[in-house]
């Protein structure tokens, strides 16, 4: 029998997570892949509300707008949005400093998925300044999301954790109306992803 590793989504595609193509999964099963999939290992201090990555890309696509002169192109947005969207065809995200030890097998399936990611949504490749200005976003929402939501506090964050981001005040989102850092239920996370993946993938958006 040949190795594979399939997963069936809600739309009844199957994929294998070992050998992946762009075409085994909908824009659908994607965000809802993200909205079950959440960051800090599901823990949180918001009862009964873990954090998605679906939010979290959300985020990350709202401080990196706000922090561009000019904004971003839709190109550019769609892959700030689509930056973790692996973790969604996995269901599992994992911490930076666990990933070494997970060795070099799941570097390649990850590697394997986002490939397969950024052919299915025609995403550009980083340059060295776009990809130093989205890992700086994405820090600061790890360091805001470790306290806000994780529980850590910022001095913990900063000597524990050895995130060296300043803290984030104001919620990237919070012109939503939703209570600041509050995690989503994930059907509104989902929801809420698609409707900006649909826009972003519009030719005429």
């Amino acid at each position: 029998m040949p190795d594979r590793a399939w997963v069936r989504l809600p739309s009844g595609r199957r994929l294998d997570l070992l050998s992946p193509t762009p075409f085994d999964w909908t824009d659908e099963d994607l965000a809802i892949g993200l909205s079950r999939t959440f960051r800090w290992g599901g823990h949180s201090i918001w009862p009964g509300a873990p954090l998605s990555v679906a939010q979290h890309s959300l985020s990350v696509l709202a401080l990196r707008r706000a922090r561009t002169k000019g904004g971003l192109t839709q190109d550019e947005a769609r892959r700030e949005l689509l930056h973790d969207a692996e973790e969604g065809l996995l269901g599992f995200d994992c911490i930076s400093p666990l990933k070494p030890f997970l060795g070099a097998a799941f570097a390649a399936l990850q590697s394997r998925l986002q490939q397969a990611v950024a052919l299915r949504y025609a995403l550009p490749a980083w340059t060295k300044d776009s990809k130093r200005a989205h890992k700086a976003c994405d820090i600061a929402l790890a360091a805001a999301e470790a306290v806000h939501v994780a529980g850590w506090t910022p001095e913990e964050v900063r000597f524990t954790l050895g995130i060296r981001a300043p803290l984030l005040a104001a919620d990237p989102l919070a012109a939503l109306g939703d209570r600041p850092w509050q995690p989503w239920p994930p059907e509104i996370a989902a929801e809420r992803f698609l409707a900006t993946l649909a826009r972003l993938s519009d030719p005429h958006g």
